[in-house]
This record gives C-alpha cells, sequence and structure tokens, in this order.
C-alpha cells in the first residue's frame, strides 16, 4: 500500500503538495469513493480519478539534459522564467532530480521515478559530482588545499573530494571539483570562501554519467544501464571513513574553532592519577 499523494506524482497528476491539496478539496475519487484525509494508502493498481477524470500509471522516463545558462531548474517557474521541462517538452510530468543555479550549465537529470530519483541524491549512495570551473583572483595553493579541508556553510561543511588544477593564469583559472554533496551555491560559496569568484559553472559528471559530447540545451533518455548503475551505491561508500575519521588528521575546516584545554584541570587530572610500580617478573 502506498500513500495516495504519492501514486498521484508517480502517475503525473501534479507533485506531492499540489495532490495534497487536491485530496483535501475533495477532488481525489478512490475506486468510486471520495477521499479527502492526508495519509491515506491505497493499492498502486487502484482506480483513480480526479475531477472526474481517470488516472493510469505512467511509464518510468529517465532523461539527461545538458541544461544552458539562463535556464531554472524546477518543474514551473512564478516568474515565467523557462524551465528544465519545457527544454525537454514531455506530454507527462517530470521534475529535475537534484537541482543547478540558473547561472551554471551542464549535466541534469529529469525523471518522473521518485524511488530512483532518492537514490541518486542522497549520499549514502556515494554518488559522486563533477564541476568544471573558470574562476577569476588568485587560484593559491593555499586556497585549493582550503577547498580540500573544507569551507563551513549554513547546511554543514562543503569540501572537495578532489581538487585538479586545469590551468592557472592572472586572467582566470580552471579546476575539476568533485562532490559529494549538493548544498545551495555550494561551490560558489566555497570559491568566495577562498577569495575567488566563479565566473562559470558546468556539471561533468553524475556518478558514472557523463556528460559526453550533449550539445548545450540537447537531452537523451538513459539506457537500461545506465539507470541501474545510478540507481546502485558505489563500492566506496562500505569503506569510506567517517566524519569524525576524516577530520583527526589535524586540519580544520575554514570557520571551525580550535578547542582550547584548560591547563589547570589537565594538572589536577595528573595529580589525582595513581602511580603505578612495575614489578618485574622473575
Amino acid at each position: 500500500m502506498i500513500r495516495l499523494q504519492k501514486v498521484l506524482a508517480d502517475r503525473g497528476v501534479a507533485s506531492r503538495r499540489r495532490a495534497e491539496e487536491l485530496i483535501t478539496a475533495g477532488r481525489v475519487r478512490v475506486d468510486g469513493e471520495i477521499v479527502n484525509t492526508l495519509g491515506t494508502k491505497v493499492r498502486p493498481d487502484a482506480r483513480i480519478a480526479v475531477d472526474g477524470a481517470a488516472t493510469r500509471t505512467a511509464a518510468a522516463r529517465y532523461v539527461a539534459l545538458n541544461k544552458p545558462a539562463g535556464i531554472v531548474s524546477t518543474a514551473r517557474d512564478e516568474r515565467g522564467r523557462r524551465t528544465v521541462v519545457d527544454l525537454v517538452g514531455a506530454p507527462e510530468r517530470l521534475y529535475p532530480v537534484g537541482r543547478l543555479d540558473a547561472d551554471s550549465e551542464g549535466l541534469l537529470l529529469l525523471t518522473n521515478d521518485g524511488d530512483w530519483a532518492e537514490r541518486v541524491l542522497h549520499p549514502r549512495y556515494g554518488h559522486e559530482r563533477e564541476y568544471e570551473v573558470t574562476v577569476t583572483g588568485e587560484l593559491t595553493a593555499a586556497a585549493v588545499a582550503q577547498l580540500r579541508r573544507g569551507v563551513r556553510l549554513e547546511e554543514g561543511l562543503a569540501r572537495a573530494e578532489r581538487i585538479d588544477v586545469v590551468s592557472r593564469s592572472r586572467s582566470g583559472s580552471r579546476i575539476r571539483l568533485v562532490l559529494r554533496t549538493g548544498y545551495k551555491r555550494q561551490i560558489r560559496l566555497m570559491c568566495a570562501a577562498v577569495g575567488l569568484r566563479v565566473e562559470r559553472l558546468i556539471r561533468v559528471r553524475i556518478g558514472s554519467l557523463a556528460l559526453g559530447r550533449l550539445r548545450s540545451g540537447d537531452w537523451r533518455e538513459l539506457s537500461s544501464a545506465e539507470v541501474a548503475s545510478l540507481a546502485a551505491a558505489t563500492a566506496d561508500t562500505r569503506t569510506r571513513p567517517s566524519r569524525r575519521a576524516e577530520g583527526s588528521q589535524g586540519e580544520r575546516p575554514l570557520g571551525a574553532k580550535r578547542r582550547a584545554g584548560n591547563p589547570v584541570a589537565t594538572e589536577r587530572r595528573a595529580a589525582r592519577r595513581p602511580t603505578r610500580r612495575r614489578i618485574s617478573a622473575r
């Protein structure tokens, strides 16, 4: 049994939030009966109608898009801006898996399979996200090291799993960043924290899926092998060290404070510690 609002979303009727509004307004019937209670669970194959029109199970779709700059990563935009869903022009309801800022470019996935989207996005599945970033400002070794150690943002510690300098100059430098988190405007805020300004940001890979030669504004359907690969957890999620272990190497993230010990308390503890005599074995 599945919550009614999820079934409506999976069938492409509306988003879950909008589906909840339809339910509470008494516009949804299940097997001929009006259902207006949120959280009601139904069979996946239940007969469901909205405003008298029957709904049907939508075939799952998985789309890779090369998002151009200036396009917003939403299904609908209240300000009337063009969205990634407009670019695909699908008759069924699709929604973006994650997000890219309006001024960012590159690989973005769209689907109508909520469970698959969750597996792609959730950190426990370990899918990396790789970006090619053009920055201005002085790209020093200290700045690169700080991006590796991490920058403290509102959502948490933002750090680069890997960072490679592609080119370096006073007019502009190019770097490749690999992340496992997807905080809002994460790369721009990380770079700003070390004195760099992002001029262009392109996502070139999600997990095992690379952007490849897909042209800006174009999209394609994923193969069954690509869908399965992105749904699977990566091998290193079972072997990665814990955050506590990662932070125990003497490196502090930007903004973190070192806790100072109390020397008086330390002396008192040492004074109370009993002296043990070693008895040699004969």
